[in-house]
């Protein structure tokens, strides 16, 4: 089987991860864990005022953090599950529920497990949600994950 775990480093992240050690599984099969950095949240630029800063070292950040929030999910994983399961990692940018999709698509992943902020009606029309989102566009099963287990 083939699982697609999305973190941000995120107590609903790290259910979703504790949701996945408690799966049976084995030899053959294999979770790729990935954290997507969104750069199109705004920086408050003032782009009539003549400045545009440099993203790049927004951008290295971005990518240390999901680098450290990745090792510790996979470390978490690896600890739970052993050798037996094989565990990928990568960091990927844009739009959380697009990557995620795209990345079930282009992987071929069986499950999708995936933590929940659990927003509410306004919350979920405000800020989006991007379970919400993968859950009606992906090509496979999807697990959502609400609190801690």
């Amino acid at each position: 089987m083939k699982i697609l775990l999305p973190t941000d480093g995120t107590q609903f992240s790290d259910a979703a991860t504790s949701a996945l050690q408690r799966l049976r599984l084995g030899e053959g099969d294999t979770i790729r864990v990935i954290s997507v950095v969104d750069m199109s949240v705004p920086l408050g630029i003032d782009l009539y005022g003549g400045y545009l800063p440099d993203t790049a070292e927004v951008e290295a950040k971005a990518r240390e953090s999901a680098d450290r929030i990745i090792g510790e999910t996979c470390g978490r994983l690896r600890g739970a599950l052993g050798d037996d399961v094989a565990i990928e990692s990568d960091v990927l940018f844009g739009s959380p529920d697009s990557r995620i999709v795209e990345t079930a698509e282009e992987t071929g992943a069986d499950l999708i497990v995936l933590g929940s902020h659990g927003y509410r009606r306004w919350e979920r029309l405000l800020l989006g949600s991007v379970s919400h989102s993968v859950v009606h566009h992906a090509p496979c099963s999807v697990m959502i994950v609400r609190g801690e287990l």
